[in-house]
């Protein structure tokens, strides 16, 4: 058996599954129905313990581990990144035609705690109406304190310490990893890109490139000063940029606007998200904490998306130069794909902009 316990002192026991040990974080929960190997090695989820309110989980398995493009074809990154897993009902029994191993077998191999048999959606009610509690996992004997995560640069701990190329397309494109999912990298190198991966504290202003991508990621933004700063020097030039999530809210700091944390954020592939100025609206994955504030945004800048549930912003867009970026995932995996066309419009963005340099 293994104890869930909150912050506040409460306590909830389950079946213990995966590794047997001990860890803390930021309990979060996702509503998603399917997805749980793209979810569990997204790496914005470092730090935290994700609780999962669809009721069946580890009836497909884990799919085998076949490399693309450099590139575990069907998860988000190498690794788990999250702390730990909490869901209803655990199935033994698995049944994919790429299944490999089971969830159980998985978590032990990374040594991620679990726990099955709780009450997945009271424990969703409880985080909606008192926010995002930091908790523990307890397994056996093991003790552990209670620590917030957020407290620390969680994007140095997930992105990149090596400049890595991938592709050989006609378009330059410098990809800032803040903890990366490789299905942007994907989204990317089917648009006959060339992709160069940087860390998230790297100068690229000395690479010759098309266009700058800023990805996704765990943690508060504000974390990341060295990210911003550079950001700030981009926004001096004219070379398109495109931000998702943790990039959102990166380019929103790099212009001068504020970021702020969400009660219990957004995590599920059911987003909506309606595109300021028209009545298109669009259903969306998202996994984030964090959000930009649309009343810190300055003349220079439109919101270019907003959640129809909540009015939170959902991306900005610059008013004259190539600058845009979304806080939800267009590039899903998993989740739904309405809004991969903006990858289309950035790459349009990056040819016209090479248009405008030709002499």
């Amino acid at each position: 058996m293994s104890q869930l316990i909150f912050e506040d002192g409460s306590e909830y026991t389950g079946t213990s599954f995966g590794f047997d040990g001990s860890v803390s974080g930021e309990v979060v929960f996702n509503t998603a129905m399917t997805g749980y190997p793209e979810s569990l090695t997204d790496p914005s989820y470092k730090g935290q313990i994700l609780v999962l309110t669809y009721p069946l989980i580890g009836n497909y398995g884990v799919p085998d581990t076949v490399v693309e493009n450099n590139m575990l074809q069907f998860f988000e990154s190498e690794r788990i990144h999250i702390s730990g897993l909490i869901i209803s009902e655990y199935s033994f029994e698995n049944s994919h035609w790429n299944a490999k191993k089971s969830l159980d077998e998985w978590l032990k191999e990374q040594k991620i705690p679990a726990i099955f048999g709780l009450d997945t959606r009271a424990l969703t009610k409880k985080l909606r109406e008192k926010g995002v509690m930091l908790g523990k996992i307890i397994s056996g004997n093991q003790s552990v304190e209670i620590e917030d995560p957020n407290q620390y640069n969680l994007v140095a701990e997930v992105s990149t310490t090596d400049v890595k190329t991938y592709g050989h397309g006609k378009h330059i494109i410098v990809l800032v990893d803040c903890g990366v999912k490789n299905n942007i990298i994907r989204r990317l190198l089917m648009r006959d890109t060339t992709v160069i991966r940087v860390p998230w504290n790297y100068d690229y202003s000395t690479i010759s490139f098309d266009g700058l991508f800023i990805s996704n990621g765990p943690g508060d933004p504000k974390k990341c000063m060295e990210t911003i700063l550079f950001l700030k020097n981009a926004l001096e030039e004219e070379k398109p940029i495109f931000g998702i999530c943790l990039g959102n809210q990166l380019l929103a700091l790099a212009s001068g606007a504020d970021t702020y944390k969400l009660k219990y954020g957004h995590r599920s592939h059911n987003q909506p998200v309606l595109q300021v100025g028209t009545k298109r609206c669009f259903i969306t994955s998202q996994n984030h904490g964090f959000a930009t504030d649309s009343s810190t945004i300055n003349q220079n800048w439109d919101t270019f998306f907003v959640n129809v549930n909540d009015g939170t912003n959902e991306g900005i867009i610059h008013k004259t130069k190539p600058f845009f970026s979304t806080q939800f995932h267009p590039e899903a995996s998993s989740g739904p794909t309405d809004t991969d066309f903006l990858f289309d419009k950035f790459i349009a963005l990056v040819e016209q902009s090479k248009k405008k340099d030709l002499p």
